[in-house]
């Protein structure tokens, strides 16, 4: 078992602090959303615009000002080749635009993600739709919480109904025949497509029960949202219900997962 930083002992403090990192981030990407922007293509393919850089850069230095020791791995960084040895203490996994296809289509599900992993699993998590306003903070088990409209509010998961599972889905996998498969013996009351990791956060907040998802992510995707939907009473496995692992050097590549609300 790894121990705990002095700087990380307080998740409570550490998670407020982000929130506000979170926001600023946000207000950054903002400026940027709301002007003429350029998209570039990275060399994976991905989009990215100058909203990812201005918003990576408010986190890392906030990161670095509040864990000084603790790794970061960052998504912009990371395509630049900049990947810290995480070794086996705990680290930082940062996506400072996640959603950047929403971001470009101005359609508001773009988030700011800022993670903690311990022992390879999500201990804390930030997640801030700037858009939308609306703060997600979570932390260990039963400290999960939502901000929106100057209020704070506690969130859980939900029991699903007796309609059948709220699914959500990626909007470019909602068809997909995995996904298809994966359902067919579960009773299903509605499939709703969504961006970013707001399809977490929708869980963790008793909106949705079941978002499976069976496309290519890295671990900056996700760290998260997960925290905050384990934090909500959730939980992520494999499609096979194998754990859910991050510190998956150097690619970050998760494996397909389901995340999942109250059993």
């Amino acid at each position: 078992m790894s121990t705990l930083p002095a700087s990380l002992s307080d998740l409570a403090t550490l998670a407020n602090e982000l929130g506000k990192t979170a926001r600023r981030a946000g207000a950054a990407i903002m400026e940027i959303y709301h002007s003429d922007f350029a998209v570039e293509t990275k060399d994976d393919k991905s989009p990215v615009t100058a909203a990812d850089a201005a918003g990576e850069k408010i986190i890392l230095a906030d990161l670095l000002r509040l864990t000084p020791d603790v790794p970061v791995v960052a998504e912009e960084s990371a395509a630049e080749g900049r990947i810290p040895d995480i070794g086996n203490g705990p680290f930082w996994l940062v996506d400072p635009l996640d959603g950047t296809k929403e971001f470009i289509k101005r359609n508001g599900e773009f988030t700011v993600n800022i993670g903690l992993i311990v022992d390879q699993r999500p201990l804390l998590g930030v997640v801030y739709a700037p858009a939308l306003d609306t703060l997600y903070l979570g932390w260990g088990v039963g400290h999960c919480w939502r901000e929106k409209d100057g209020l704070r509010e506690e969130i859980a998961c939900r029991i699903p109904g007796p309609d059948g599972v709220v699914v959500l889905a990626s909007r470019s996998h909602a068809t997909s025949e995995a996904l298809q498969d994966y359902l067919k013996d579960t009773p299903v009351a509605s499939v709703t497509n969504a961006g970013s990791s707001l399809k977490f956060c929708r869980v963790a907040e008793g909106d949705a029960d079941l978002y499976p998802r069976f496309g290519p992510t890295c671990e900056w995707d996700t760290a998260a949202a997960h925290a905050v939907l384990l934090a909500a009473g959730g939980d992520v496995v494999q499609p096979d219900g194998a754990p859910f692992l991050y510190g998956k050097a150097p690619t970050f590549l998760n494996s397909f997962f389901i995340a999942r609300g109250a059993a």
